[in-house]
């Protein structure tokens, strides 16, 4: 396998477990994949969040709003990996409860990569809703 097929097998394995498990209310999964070495942030279609500790409190929210996944889907729209960094475009459709009320949306999705002791690590997440 290449460089590239190992991220994309990690991208469709542990990363969209841990997105379906915070959809479920659950970030822990998600946690575990995010860089603990600064910078990270996020530009989210929720609030952003700049730093690991404002990273943490915003993934915190998500699965404190968060339940009851019934769909989600990432179509990979474009990825590229260079040695210890790689990104991912796509979109994310999903259904969910967002606070106990039934949700489906899309959200346009950039991720950034790095490599850390071995592994992919997210360090940087932007998103946000799809408008017609």
């Amino acid at each position: 396998m290449s460089e590239r097929d190992d991220f994309l097998a990690w991208v469709n394995t542990a990363l969209f477990e841990a997105e379906v498990a915070l959809h479920n209310g659950d970030a822990g999964p998600r946690r575990a994949l995010w860089s603990r070495n600064e910078p990270v942030s996020v530009l989210g279609a929720w609030r952003n969040a700049l730093g690991r500790q404002e990273v943490d409190g915003l993934f915190t929210e998500l699965e404190q709003s968060f339940s009851g996944c019934s769909s989600y889907v990432f179509e990979l729209q474009a990825c590229d990996v260079s040695g210890e960094m790689a990104y991912t475009v796509g979109l994310e459709h999903t259904s969910v409860l967002v606070d106990g009320e039934p949700r489906t949306y899309t959200l346009r999705t950039t991720q950034v990569y790095r490599r850390e002791d071995g592994e992919w690590k997210v360090a940087h997440r932007h998103g946000d809703t799809m408008t017609r």
